[in-house]
């Protein structure tokens, strides 16, 4: 066999295949037996019709029309071998020349058009300069994390006021589509100002007491209505604020090691800190990886942008989120498809060129932190992810960030402040600092609403 390659983009090719008679033959041979076990003639056994008579019964062209159909797709793959080419789509393929069905030589050719991983060329990305918010924690952010952890210990007592915001409210709540009740749900909580509930219920529960409701216009996001407008009718049953304990010693010794609340305040100071340097971890990260995408120019096969605008807005609408499918949505999932592309294609070049290797503890490190991500137990995710084929991609993905870690280790780094900024414990595969710059970038985008997906290299973190 036979194969060129023929460039007609950055993105696609054009193989051209020529498969000789005699390793045709083997295929034609399979398809005698496969239309023998197809077809009944009197005085043969089913799957022991002779050749010629085939011919004679369903003529050499449908064997030859079986031989090819079913060996296209094993040439088509050893001409991907042959070549080198990595596809990324499904090939479209156009038989040009077959044989004679009559005759006993002669060859069949084909073309298959297919869009590629594009060949880049990686400039020196050893020393790309980066400036970074200065780490500055002060007393306010010591104060912050003092009243969480105060929040922590707090109990709930009933008020007999109207709600506001921050409040914890028992409600019972009863949708209606043009005056039929559809879904309802009694003895609820939340807490005012969460907006984890329905858009504008915030807004209704304001200023109610006790037994008091209100009727609000919103779109139903669960069960069978998700997606439709609705009227909600929402009762408050209770309304219930949270005490804090006192910030003294004793508290101080009940929710920690430390016997005085200085001590305290003191290690919250170090984790306040701390915190701030994760941070900086952070966009350093993300200023690098905009460095490179800069540095790189990567075509975006129209595919793959085609791929994934189709199965994005196809969850969106089977979640009856279809009201999103906006020209602006589009464009935006657009761009983000384009941008995790051009990350994946360039963090897998700086891991070929580094020889990046993975080894089976990173692999573990990572499926028990993508675990805990999901609130799964490790095993149990890790036979899933086996069962689903999807333990080269979770390879590929930890390979990823260490390229990134590599060019970030080589990266210069300086605050506002024109210091220097020491992120060589973030560049450690697998450290605790690493982790908590990969915790800190998840709730990053679950605050901002967004959906971190694992094996998005757009998402690429340490």
């Amino acid at each position: 066999m036979k194969s060129a390659v023929e460039n007609l983009t950055p993105t696609r090719v054009k193989l051209n295949v020529e498969v000789p008679f005699e390793e045709l033959k083997p295929s034609i041979d399979e398809a005698y037996k496969t239309v023998a076990s197809q077809i009944q003639v009197p005085g043969f056994r089913k799957g022991k019709v002779p050749a010629k008579l085939i011919d004679q019964r369903v003529g050499r062209g449908y064997v030859l029309e079986t031989a090819i159909n079913e060996g296209l797709n094993g040439w088509y793959q050893a001409a991907v071998q042959e070549s080198g080419i990595r596809p990324l789509s499904r090939p479209e393929v156009e038989i040009t020349e077959v044989p004679d069905p009559s005759a006993t030589d002669g060859e069949l050719k084909f073309q298959a058009e297919v869009d590629v991983r594009p060949e880049i060329e990686l400039p020196d990305y050893s020393g790309i300069q980066v400036e970074v918010a200065a780490a500055e924690s002060s007393d306010a952010d010591v104060d912050k994390a003092l009243d969480e952890l105060r929040g922590r210990f707090g109990t709930l007592k009933t008020v007999e006021r109207p709600a506001a915001d921050g409040d914890f409210l028992s409600i019972d709540i009863t949708a209606s589509i043009d005056g039929a009740e559809v879904d309802s749900a009694s003895g609820l909580s939340y807490q005012v100002g969460a907006g984890t509930m329905l858009e504008g219920m915030d807004e209704a529960v304001t200023g109610l007491s006790a037994d008091e409701d209100a009727i609000f216009d919103t779109t139903l996001v669960g069960g069978d209505h998700a997606g439709e407008s609705a009227q909600v009718k929402v009762v408050v049953k209770s309304v219930k604020e949270r005490e804090l304990p006192e910030a003294n010693d004793d508290f101080a010794q009940l929710a920690s090691e430390f016997d005085t609340l200085a001590e305290l305040r003191e290690d919250l100071a170090k984790q306040a800190a701390d915190s701030k340097v994760v941070e900086q971890g952070v966009e350093a990260r993300d200023k690098v990886l905009d460095k490179l995408v800069e540095l790189v120019e990567v075509p975006v096969p129209e595919s793959v942008v085609e791929e994934q605008l189709e199965q994005h807005f196809k969850a969106e609408n089977s979640h009856g989120e279809g009201e999103h499918d906006t020209e602006e949505h589009r464009a935006e999932v657009k761009a983000n498809t384009e941008r995790a592309f051009q990350n994946e294609i360039i963090l897998d070049a700086i891991a070929e060129k580094e020889e990046v290797g993975v080894s089976q503890n990173e692999l573990i490190d990572y499926i028990v932190t993508t675990a805990s991500q999901y609130g799964m137990d490790p095993n149990q995710f890790a036979q899933i992810i086996d069962q689903s084929g999807q333990v080269p991609m979770m390879v590929s993905e930890v390979r990823r960030r260490k390229a990134l870690a590599v060019v970030l280790g080589q990266a210069e780094v300086t605050d506002s402040e024109g210091n220097k900024v020491d992120l060589s414990d973030f560049v450690r595969p697998g450290g605790e600092e690493a982790q908590a710059v990969e915790a800190e970038a998840e709730t990053e985008a679950e605050e901002a609403g967004e959906t971190v997906a694992n094996d998005d290299p757009a998402a690429v973190k340490f």
